[in-house]
């Protein structure tokens, strides 16, 4: 799946009661400026160093050190930012870090549990668009991808069609002429839903075709 096409809800949290002091101040403004910067790796330091030397203890603390871990690559550490802030009696700011924790998930291929963030994200706050779509997206793929693997489990019966088809395509490739029989198993594929039954076939000429090709 292309993780590319989530959306990732980046969302830098200031909450006011942190802004107790000038040298407080200076701490926020360093670590906001660092992110927006794309400084990541500096961005997580400068955050952690408002939690050693002020010594705060936030879920909006912990989420801006989920987003400044992600974009570092340290997406062990963002986990268990993220896994904090979805605790945040905040509903929306839970809702965040669950979405986000979603996507590590999915951009590790562990497609279930990040839906089940995403559910979260959803139950915690229902007007998260960004959830939304996320969830709705995955559930899709996910849904395609279950019916794609029944039908190669349990491949259909071909027809008559079908195997006519299948005889065609087979003489062209004796001729070494793959992209025609490739074409005419997949015109064949869209007349006739049976013809899934030659989908490893059809698959072997699709990369065969490629290679002859390049």
């Amino acid at each position: 799946m292309n993780w590319a096409k989530l959306i990732f809800g980046i969302l830098l949290l200031i909450p006011s009661s942190w802004i107790k002091n000038s040298k407080l101040n200076a701490a926020i403004d360093m670590a906001a400026e660092s992110f927006a910067n794309a400084e990541y790796e500096q961005s997580l330091q400068n955050h952690l160093a408002i939690q050693e030397q002020f010594g705060f203890v936030s879920s909006e603390l912990d989420f801006n050190l989920g987003l400044s871990a992600q974009y570092a690559e340290k997406l062990e550490e963002a986990t268990g930012y993220y896994d904090k802030a979805s605790t945040s009696s905040n509903t929306m700011l839970a809702s965040f870090g669950y979405n986000q924790g979603g996507v590590l998930l999915g951009n590790k291929e562990e497609y279930e549990a990040a839906l089940s963030k995403f559910k979260s994200a959803l139950i915690e706050d229902p007007t998260n668009e960004v959830a939304r779509h996320n969830y709705e997206l995955l559930a899709r793929w996910l849904k395609r991808e279950e019916e794609r693997k029944n039908q190669e489990e349990n491949p259909p019966e071909p027809s008559d069609f079908a195997k006519r088809k299948k005889a065609e395509a087979d003489r062209l490739v004796e001729q070494f002429r793959f992209r025609d029989a490739l074409n005419v198993m997949t015109e064949a594929l869209t007349q006739d839903s049976t013809v899934a039954a030659y989908q490893e076939f059809i698959t072997h000429l699709q990369e065969v075709t490629e290679i002859n090709e390049k």
